[in-house]
Parts: C-alpha cells; sequence; structure tokens
C-alpha cells in the first residue's frame, strides 16, 4: 500500500520538477525558449492532475524528507488526500490557463514578460500543498507570492499595475509575517516545525486562539477575506487575463488550504467559538463582495469583486464545519465541511472559465468597461456560450456545479437550530439570510454582467468589429465549461472523493454515491428528507422545455406574425436608449449604496439654451479601504516627514538624542527588573 501510495507522489513531484526547469530555462535562454513554456505546462499539469486524482481515490498517504531545508528538520513533503484535492484543483486550473497562453500574441499580450514567471507560480503552488514543516512551507508560500506578483506588475508601464502590484506585495508581506507568527507559536519552546510535531503538541487555549487569528490575517489576507481583499480588485484585473484565472480560481483555494491545514489538522480538537470569526467575516464578505460587484463597472473587477463572495461562502461553510464538530453535531459537520471543500473546487472551474472569456473579450475589443461593450453574443457566439455557462454556475443555477456545493451548505445551515450554543442557535439563522441575500445578489450581478456584456447593441465601434478568440482559447474555456456541467450533474460522484478528509476533520462521512433513488442522488443526511438528483432535475427540465416548444408550436398557429417591438417610448434604434451596467444597479445602488458605499447620486442639469446633454454623477466610498488601507498611509506618510528632519540634525544634537535614549533605557530595565 505505501509503495502503491507513493507512485503518484513521485509522479507529482516529477512534475514540479518540470515546472521548475522551465521556468529555469526560460530564463536562461529568454526568447529562444519562450515556445516551450505552455507546452511543458500543459503536460505537466496533465500528469500532475492525474496524480492528484489517483493520490485523492487512495487511502494512504506518501512521505518524503529531502536533506535540504533547516538541519534538524531538513524538507518534509506529504501527499494526502487534502493536499491531493487542492492539488487537482491548481493542476487543472494550469491546464486550462496554459492551453490558453497557446493563443496569446507575443507581441500584443506581453507573453515574453510572462512566460518565465507562470511555470515557477505554478512550481510554488504546487510545492505549498506538499510542504510538511513550516520552514518549507513559509518558503514555498513566499515563493508564490513573489512569482504572482512579477506577474500582476507584468505591465510594469501602466501605473494601474505598478500600483496594483505595491498592494500586493505589501499585502503578502503582512500575511506572510502573520504566519511566521502563528508557526513559531505552534511549534512552542522546543522548537518542532515539522507538521507531526506541531500536529502531537498540545495548545493551551490563548496560543491555539492566537494563532488563529494570525492565519486567518495571514491566509485570509491572500484568499480575499474582508476585510483584506483590498489587493485582490487591484491585483487580478493588472494581471493577464489566463494569470488572472489562476489568482482568483486558484492561488485563493491555496490560502483556503492553508486555513485548512492549520485550523483543522495542526491546532488539535476545536472549541466552538473557533467558528466565530468564520462565519460572521464570511457571511459580511460574502454580501459586500457582491454589493462591490454590482456597483463596479469593469468586468475583470467586477469577477474580482465576486471571487471575494465567494470566498466568504467557503469561510462560512468551514465556520460551520468548526461550530458542529466542537458541539458533537458531526453529521451536519461532514455536510458543512463538504459544502466548503466542493464549493472550492467548483469555484477554481467557473471562476476561471468567467476570467478566461472576460481575456477574449479584452483581447478581441481592447475594453473591458461595460459602458464600451454590448452585442457581443452575435460576434463572439462561441465565447458567450461558454461565458454563460459559467455565469450560471456561479449564480448558483441548476444543474451547474455551483447549486450543487450552495445547496449542501444550505442544508448544514438549516441544521443550525440544533446547536446546544446560544449564541451559534442565534447566529445560524442569521448567516443564511446572508447566504440567501448574497445568492439573489449573485444571479442579479451576473445577469448584469452578461446582458450588458453580450446582449443588446454595440455601445462602442470596437465590439461592433470584434471576433471570437483563437481555438486555443475557445479550448481552455470549453475544458472548464464541460467540466462544469459535470460537477453540476455528476457531484454525487465527486463527494465520495472527499470521505477521508470529512472523516479526519468533520469526524463523520456523508451518505456513499448512490444511496437516495438513483445512482447519481446526492443525500446531505438522509433520502427522506435531503436529496439532490441533478441528472433526473435536467431531464426533466430539458423535457419540459422541448414539451412546452410543440405544445406552443402545435396548438398556436404556424403562420409567422411580425409586429413592431415595444420600444418603451424610444423608437430611434440606438445603443443610447438600452440599458447600461449603471442604470440595471440603479435600484440596487440606492437600497444598499448609502450605508454601504455612502453613494450619492447627483444630476448635472444644464441650463436653458446649453446643448450638452444632462448626467447623472454618482460618487461613492470605499468606507474599508479608507479606514483600514488609506488613514494608515497617511500616518505613516505624514509620520515619516516628521522624523525627516533627524538627518538635518548637528552633532550636539545626536549626541543629545543618544543620551536621551539610553536614560530612557535603563529607565524601563529598572522599573521592569
Amino acid at each position: 500500500m505505501m509503495v502503491a501510495a507513493q507512485v503518484p507522489a513521485l509522479a507529482l513531484f516529477v512534475t514540479i520538477a518540470a515546472y521548475a526547469l522551465t521556468a529555469l530555462v526560460i530564463a536562461i535562454f529568454h526568447r529562444r525558449a519562450l515556445a516551450v513554456a505552455y507546452p511543458v505546462c500543459i503536460a505537466a499539469a496533465a500528469v500532475a492532475s492525474v496524480a492528484d486524482l489517483v493520490a485523492l481515490a487512495s487511502v494512504a498517504d506518501a512521505h518524503f524528507t529531502l536533506p535540504l531545508g533547516l538541519p534538524t528538520i531538513g524538507l518534509r513533503l506529504r501527499l494526502d488526500a487534502l493536499s491531493a484535492l487542492f492539488g487537482l484543483i491548481v493542476n487543472v486550473g494550469v491546464l486550462a490557463a496554459s492551453i490558453y497562453g497557446l493563443g496569446l500574441d507575443r507581441d500584443h499580450d506581453l507573453s515574453p514578460r510572462i512566460e518565465p514567471i507562470f511555470p515557477a507560480f505554478a512550481a510554488a503552488m504546487n510545492l505549498v500543498l506538499v510542504a510538511d514543516d513550516a520552514f518549507s512551507f513559509l518558503f514555498f508560500w513566499e515563493l508564490m507570492s513573489l512569482s504572482s506578483w512579477a506577474l500582476v506588475v507584468a505591465r510594469h508601464d501602466d501605473p494601474a499595475s505598478r500600483h496594483a502590484g505595491h498592494v500586493y506585495l505589501v499585502m503578502a508581506a503582512i500575511g506572510t509575517a502573520a504566519l511566521l507568527f502563528a508557526f513559531g507559536g505552534l511549534a512552542g519552546p522546543a522548537g518542532d516545525y515539522s507538521f507531526a510535531g506541531i500536529r502531537a503538541a498540545s495548545h493551551t487555549s490563548i496560543v491555539s486562539g492566537v494563532a488563529l487569528t494570525l492565519v486567518l490575517i495571514g491566509a485570509g489576507s491572500k484568499a480575499g477575506l474582508a476585510p483584506l481583499h483590498a489587493w485582490l480588485p487591484l491585483a487580478h484585473p493588472a494581471a493577464p487575463s489566463h494569470v488572472s484565472a489562476l489568482m482568483s480560481g486558484v492561488m485563493t483555494k491555496v490560502a483556503i488550504y492553508a486555513v485548512i491545514r492549520v485550523v483543522f489538522d495542526l491546532l488539535g480538537a476545536p472549541e466552538w467559538w473557533w467558528s466565530l470569526p468564520f462565519l460572521i467575516l464570511g457571511a459580511i464578505t460574502a454580501v459586500l463582495g457582491l454589493l462591490y460587484a454590482l456597483l463596479d463597472n469593469d468586468l475583470k473587477r467586477v469577477l474580482a469583486y465576486s471571487t471575494v463572495e465567494n470566498i466568504g461562502i467557503i469561510f462560512v461553510g468551514l465556520g460551520l464545519a468548526l461550530a458542529f464538530r466542537s458541539t458533537g453535531l458531526v453529521a451536519s459537520a461532514a455536510v458543512a465541511l463538504a459544502a466548503a471543500l466542493l464549493h472550492a473546487l467548483n469555484h477554481s472551474w467557473f471562476k476561471s472559465l468567467l476570467f478566461l472569456g472576460a481575456g477574449a473579450v479584452l483581447h478581441a475589443t481592447g475594453r473591458r468597461d461595460f459602458d464600451g461593450l454590448g452585442g457581443l453574443i452575435h460576434k463572439m457566439p462561441k465565447t458567450a456560450a461558454f461565458w454563460l455557462v459559467g455565469a450560471m454556475s456561479i449564480s448558483a443555477l441548476p444543474p451547474f456545479n455551483g447549486f450543487v456545493s450552495e445547496w449542501l451548505l444550505f442544508q448544514a445551515v438549516l441544521t443550525g437550530p440544533s446547536f446546544p450554543e446560544p449564541v451559534l442557535r442565534f447566529l445560524s439563522p442569521a448567516v443564511g439570510a446572508m447566504l440567501a441575500l448574497a445568492a439573489a445578489l449573485a444571479a442579479a450581478c451576473f445577469v448584469r454582467a452578461y446582458g450588458i456584456v453580450f446582449l443588446g447593441r454595440p455601445r462602442d465601434p470596437a465590439a461592433a468589429n470584434a471576433h471570437d478568440a483563437p481555438r486555443a482559447q475557445l479550448v481552455a474555456m470549453a475544458i472548464l465549461a464541460g467540466l462544469c456541467l459535470f460537477g453540476g450533474l455528476f457531484g454525487a460522484l465527486i463527494v465520495p472523493l472527499l470521505q477521508p478528509m470529512l472523516v479526519a476533520f468533520a469526524g463523520a462521512a456523508m451518505p456513499a454515491a448512490g444511496a437516495g433513488p438513483t445512482p447519481f442522488s446526492l443525500v446531505a443526511f438522509s433520502a427522506e428528507r435531503s436529496t439532490y438528483d441533478a441528472p433526473t432535475i435536467a431531464a426533466f427540465l430539458l423535457t419540459s422545455g422541448f414539451l412546452t416548444t410543440w405544445l406552443v408550436h402545435r396548438v398556436s398557429s404556424r403562420r409567422t406574425r411580425r409586429a413592431p417591438a415595444w420600444d418603451c417610448g424610444f423608437p430611434e434604434p440606438s445603443p443610447l436608449t438600452q440599458y447600461t451596467a449603471s442604470s440595471f444597479s440603479q435600484p440596487l445602488r440606492r437600497v444598499y449604496g448609502g450605508f454601504a458605499f455612502g453613494a450619492v447620486e447627483r444630476v448635472d442639469m444644464p441650463a436653458p439654451g446649453d446643448s450638452r446633454p444632462a448626467r447623472l454623477i454618482v460618487t461613492q466610498r470605499d468606507y474599508i479601504w479608507d479606514a483600514l488601507y488609506a488613514a494608515p498611509a497617511r500616518a505613516v506618510l505624514a509620520l515619516s516627514l516628521r522624523l525627516n528632519m533627524l538627518q538635518f540634525l548637528t552633532i550636539r544634537n545626536y549626541l543629545v538624542l543618544m543620551f536621551s535614549a539610553l536614560i530612557i533605557l535603563l529607565l524601563i530595565a529598572a522599573a521592569w527588573f
């Protein structure tokens, strides 16, 4: 069994070496080796995906120790079910992004600056997942951060890219520092930084609480958990689209892996109050991310804010799993954890698809603002079809994969009244209500996005002259769209692969596949009260739709009747008369924008005789950015300007300062001892 478990691990390590070697070769030979980057990444990602899938289906773990890293620990590597699941997420995302990269135009898409870093980024994400000691984990985590930062600033001549890279680098440094202190506290005085040693050690409530807080800061900032999400809507639009797909759909899941690894595996038996920050921050993040998305008019930034929302959903699932596990409700804990893990997998598929589709739109039109798009379903029909699959998946509509994981999560929420803790009993329905609001806002958000981008008339000549994506990019989107449909129809076949993690971290397993009426039924608790049969529902929808169409044509007259369409009082066939992104979101902006963003509408009405058009001007504020980022930045700048005078002092002033510092230190030492 151990030898069988080592085979997929060895295959995975070989592919990671292939990623790293490809990055090294391109760095040395550069332009002469650029052409090999994506083909090698495609082959490596395909092999790694198969290896992760085989390891996920097997039970045994594979351990390796190399004579690197810390002197007394070495470089410990481990491939278990959790790392295999997230490795599958990473490598499927790399596979799709690499296929998409084959269709890039090197003269216009800045490919020479991207390809040397792209395989290094893929290798770093894989290495984070298999690291089995704190030193190697943090080293590979920082390598992942630096390589993704280099991809964000690939367009370094753009001030927006430089600003996004600066914010991302600062947030990544803060996150790494938080994780460093978290692992330091978990290692304890003995300094055993191996995960096995941390797992075997006993931690006090104070140490566990501090480590939990630091992990939420360190990994939560990388995942995009509010209010630490500030880098995400800046970096994702600035990065090339296939890199945005990796950062949003894949790298954020590596951060989710870090949270699960530490909180569910290394910290030991959970306490019920651990779930509170997950539930509260997760619910706020889910709603806040969609409010941001609904009020924004940049296609890629809307997708970035939507990632914030989905990260909130995953954190709510993890919080419920912690709450149920700590209170002995292990069956509900298994359902909540399965929902979180499955949503991480599903989000990696449909969000990568949406970002690749947004990249195709950007490449075809040169624009990503809603006001310059429209009518692209006629010019880009294949991209529009694939993007529609992603939009329905992220809106949690059956029979696509987003519905499966959110259905499981709501099944867990409905068992909230059984909590023995009054705080959790009070909090669970509130969290469920916020998740329901987030689901409704998600549907509105992507109806708006799809309708404004692909339907209607072109609002700009660039949209009117657009063309569909190259074949390689269409293939990448087709793969992800197929996975979204497969995950929605056959989610019951994916859940059994999660059972080892559910038993290890939640204390129970979900009902086996086939426990319901059909082999493809997904059962949360029992077949009598919680069953979802996606193929049956899909067959019913298709059958009823075709039957209704047939009956309408059979009963009604076959004669074609033509009449003028209702023009809403605007008979002029101009793009100016159709809905815009701002007008679509106006009702929601008036309901939520006032208290969430301080949105203010002002009408600029020209005076009589003035021929310029009237304008509706909307101003809004990002309170989180102002309070947590802009204000401290201004304070640091002001303090720096104040302290700048120190470099202009005389020698006498310096001696006085040194003497004063010595007196203060002596007083502190006397008071301390």
